[in-house]
């Protein structure tokens, strides 16, 4: 509901919100590693978010409600933050790195925990959403690979964290 709502807030606004996406290395616009995941470009653009998301918070929630909000905010700050640094010069919005890092999350999961329940979910994923492996190749014009790439990274930098704490490594 939130993103919907800022996405008719946007559009009431003529889309001034754009301006609050990740802009690469700006400093005046550090913000937008936070706000870029609740701004989309378009109804397609907020109906792919939406629907992504709303699946892979699901098959997350069957691990934790507590893991996915750390999750998601581990994602969001730390794939933005490497959108920031290393994106290319243009406005990135939209949730797909938050997406991305779930994906990423749920999969790499299965290796650091080793149990049935993380593999079938990791399975579940794959199977689901296997494709989105692309997602993380510059292949369309307007679309933020970086946001993909580092979205995915942070989802398997979370998962390396709290793997490694499960199996006392860390």
């Amino acid at each position: 509901m939130l993103l919907l709502a800022v996405h008719i807030i946007n559009l009431g606004m003529g889309g001034e919100l754009i301006q609050y996406g990740i802009i690469p290395r700006d400093k005046q616009h550090w913000f937008g590693v936070l706000t870029a995941p609740f701004i989309h470009a378009s109804y397609s653009h907020l109906l792919n978010n939406i629907i992504g998301l709303s699946v892979l918070a699901g098959i997350f929630l069957l691990r934790s409600i507590r893991q996915f909000f750390t999750a998601s905010v581990f994602i969001i700050v730390v794939g933005g933050t490497l959108v920031w640094a290393f994106g290319r010069n243009a406005v990135h919005i939209g949730a797909s790195g938050w997406i991305f890092g779930l994906w990423s999350f749920l999969i790499v999961a299965a290796w650091f925990e080793r149990s049935l329940k993380s593999f079938a979910i990791a399975m579940l994923v794959v199977f689901l959403y296997g494709g989105m492996i692309y997602g993380v190749l510059p292949t369309r014009e307007g679309v933020s690979f970086e946001s993909h790439l580092f979205g995915a990274l942070a989802g398997i930098i979370f998962s390396a964290i709290v793997g490694t704490k499960k199996l006392g490594c860390g």
